[in-house]
C-alpha cells in the first residue's frame, strides 16, 4: 500500500520543506521506475474519473473562484484571468487529456538504437525514466494536471510549485491527484506540491540538485531568467512565446487573413499567440491592408511602423519595446520587412525561438524559411496556436522548450525520458 506523504510542518523553512519532499520524491521515483505500465494507466484513468466527480468539480471551481477574486483585486489583465479560469468544460477537457495520455504507448523500454559489434557484443540504447522533475509554473492551474500525468506516464516523480495567483486551484487539483495515487497503491510522493507561495521555495528548489534531476520553468521572462541563472541542475527552458508570422509576397490572401486572425485572437493569453506580424516589402498593399483591418475588426489593437500605419488610420506608432514584447493580450506589433532572408534574420535576432510561421505559396521561400528559422517550431500556412503537445498528438505537454539540448518544442512523454546502454556479451575480454 502507498505510504501517505507527510504534510509539512508550519514552522519548517522552505529549504526544509523542499528537501523533505525531495527525499520522498527520489524514493517514489525508484518505485515508479519498476511500476508496470498497466498500474500507471489504471491510476491515470482513475484520476480522469475523479476530477469530473460532481463533488470534485464543485471543489475545484470553488478554489478557482478564490484565485479569480484575488486576481481581480490585483488587477490582472483579461488574458491572464482567462489563463487562470477553470470552468466545468475545462475540467472535462482535462479529464479527456488524462485519458489520452493513458492510451499512449509507454515511452520507456524502447530500443532507440542497436548494433552488433565484430567481437560479438550486442549494444542497445534503451529509453528509461529521468528520475525527479521540478516544475515551477505561473498562472495556469491546468499545468498541475499536465505535468503530473506526463511525469507519471513516463515513470518519473515530480515536485510542483505553482504560482501564488493559482495556489488554491492547484492545491485542489493536487489533493485529487494524491487521493488517486493512494487508492492506486502508489506513493503520494510521486506527485508533490510545495504548499506555500513563499518565493524562497523557488530558490530552495533550484538548489536541490541532490533530489531534483531536471527543472522545468513555465511562466514569464523573470521566472525563466531566474531559473536559468540559478538552477544547479539541467533546465528545460521555456522562454516567452514571442511568436512571429511572416506574410510572403506569394501568400494566398484568404489564408493570410484567416491564419493571422486566429493566431492572434483565438486565445491571446497563450504562449503560441502571434505577437509580431511581418509583411514582405513586395506584398500587395491591399492584401496587407485587409489583414490589418481584419485583425483590428476582430478586437485587437495594432501598433506598427510608418508603412503599416499608412494602411489603416487605426494603427498606432510602435515603440522600440514593442518589437520585443510578449503582450499575451489583444495587442499586436506589425511591420514591413525586405524579403524572406530579412524575415528569417529578424526573427532569429528578435524572437524567443518558440514558434514562428511563414504564409506563402512559393515553395523555395517556404523551404528557406523552415530550414533557417532557429525556432523549436516552424510553421507554414498554419496558425501558431497549434504550438501545443495535444495538437501534435502527444496527448499533452509540460511546455514548449526553447533551448537546444535534449528537449525542444513541445515537451511530451518522450522528452521526459533519457536513455542508457545495455551491452550483451558471452565472455568477451578486451586486449
Amino acid at each position: 500500500m502507498s505510504k501517505a506523504q507527510a504534510a509539512p510542518s508550519s514552522d519548517q523553512s522552505p529549504e526544509q520543506i523542499v528537501n523533505d519532499l525531495g527525499r520522498e520524491a527520489k524514493a517514489a521515483a525508484a518505485v515508479l521506475a519498476r511500476t508496470s505500465t498497466e498500474t500507471i494507466n489504471n491510476a491515470l484513468n482513475a484520476l480522469a474519473k475523479a476530477i469530473v466527480a460532481p463533488a470534485n468539480i464543485a471543489a475545484i471551481i470553488a478554489a478557482n473562484d478564490k484565485d479569480l477574486a484575488s486576481a481581480k483585486q490585483r488587477g490582472l489583465s483579461s488574458a491572464m484571468m482567462d489563463r487562470l479560469a477553470l470552468s466545468e468544460e475545462r475540467i472535462y477537457d482535462m479529464a479527456r487529456g488524462i485519458e489520452t495520455v493513458a492510451a499512449l504507448d509507454d515511452p520507456n523500454g524502447k530500443i532507440l538504437w542497436e548494433q552488433n559489434r565484430p567481437n560479438g557484443l550486442k549494444i542497445q540504447r534503451i529509453s528509461c525514466p529521468l528520475g525527479v522533475f521540478g516544475m515551477i509554473y505561473e498562472s495556469r492551474p491546468n499545468v498541475t494536471i499536465d505535468a503530473s500525468i506526463l511525469c507519471l506516464k513516463s515513470h518519473n516523480a515530480v515536485i510542483l510549485r505553482g504560482g501564488s495567483e493559482s495556489l488554491h486551484s492547484s492545491l485542489a487539483l493536487h489533493s485529487i491527484i494524491q487521493d488517486t495515487l493512494e487508492q492506486s497503491s502508489l506513493p503520494k510522493a510521486c506527485v508533490s506540491m510545495i504548499p506555500t507561495s513563499d518565493r524562497a521555495a523557488v530558490g530552495a528548489m533550484l538548489r536541490a540538485a541532490e533530489y531534483i534531476d531536471v527543472m522545468i520553468p513555465r511562466g514569464g521572462h523573470g521566472l525563466i531568467e531566474r531559473v536559468m541563472n540559478e538552477a544547479r541542475m539541467p533546465v528545460f527552458g521555456h522562454l516567452e512565446g514571442l511568436c512571429h508570422i511572416y506574410v510572403h509576397k506569394s501568400a494566398d490572401a484568404n489564408i493570410a487573413k484567416d491564419v493571422t486572425l486566429n493566431a492572434k485572437m483565438r486565445r491571446t493569453g497563450i504562449c503560441g499567440a502571434m505577437e509580431t506580424l511581418l509583411f514582405d516589402d513586395n506584398l500587395d498593399k491591399s492584401i496587407a491592408a485587409d489583414i490589418i483591418a481584419n485583425i483590428i475588426d476582430g478586437g485587437c489593437e495594432i501598433v506598427g511602423d510608418a508603412k503599416v500605419q499608412s494602411l489603416d488610420s487605426r494603427v498606432g506608432a510602435a515603440s522600440p519595446e514593442d518589437w520585443n514584447t510578449e503582450y499575451l493580450d489583444a495587442k499586436l506589433s506589425a511591420r514591413f520587412i525586405g524579403d524572406v532572408q530579412s524575415a528569417v534574420s529578424y526573427i532569429n535576432e528578435n524572437g524567443s525561438h518558440h514558434t514562428d510561421c511563414i504564409i506563402a505559396q512559393d515553395e523555395k521561400a517556404v523551404a528557406y524559411f523552415q530550414q533557417n528559422t532557429d525556432s523549436g517550431i516552424v510553421m507554414h500556412n498554419a496558425s501558431t496556436q497549434f504550438a501545443d503537445g495535444g495538437e501534435f498528438g502527444m496527448g499533452a505537454e509540460i511546455g514548449i522548450a526553447t533551448g537546444k539540448m535534449h528537449a525542444r518544442g513541445p515537451v511530451g512523454l518522450e522528452q521526459l525520458c533519457t536513455y542508457k546502454y545495455l551491452v550483451h556479451g558471452n565472455g568477451q575480454t578486451r586486449s
